[in-house]
């Protein structure tokens, strides 16, 4: 059975700085190491802003951290990243950019020995008025 909740506020993140050792860090994990992201010399000439940006999938997976200052299930089984069912990269974040979660909740299923939330996950960049992305996350959490 689906509740659907039309996008039920839930709230809104701390905000949190993107510093160029998480994006060199991300760079080095994924390989997409790209000068855009990683070489803080060139992106000081030819950078709108003069500043690296941060990976978009690495703004996408700040996600679940951030979740966790907006929201607590306290009695529940594991819980798992299910997947999004859309994602959209509005705006470039520049390191040394603070952002934030805003995240709503548009439904809730029951399936099998588990709930599925579905999440409305805007990251907002501070000063800006376009979001760093736009997604509808999901979660899985399993009975206890």
């Amino acid at each position: 059975m689906a509740v659907h909740v039309g996008g039920a506020p839930l709230g809104i993140s701390d905000w949190v700085t993107v510093d160029q050792a998480q994006v060199d860090a991300f760079a080095a994990l994924t390989g997409d190491d790209h000068w855009i992201h990683v070489d803080v010399e060139r992106a000081a000439r030819e950078m709108p802003q003069g500043r690296t940006i941060a990976h978009g999938f690495f703004v996408l997976s700040l996600i679940p951290a951030l979740q966790r200052g907006i929201y607590t299930i306290r009695q529940r089984g594991k819980g798992l990243n299910y997947g999004c069912n859309r994602v959209r990269f509005t705006a470039p974040v520049p390191v040394g950019a603070r952002v934030r979660l805003r995240q709503s909740l548009k439904e809730c299923v029951r399936v099998a020995s588990a709930t599925r939330l579905t999440f409305e996950s805007t990251i907002e960049i501070e000063g800006q008025e376009r979001p760093a992305l736009v997604a509808e996350t999901l979660l899985q959490i399993l009975d206890r």
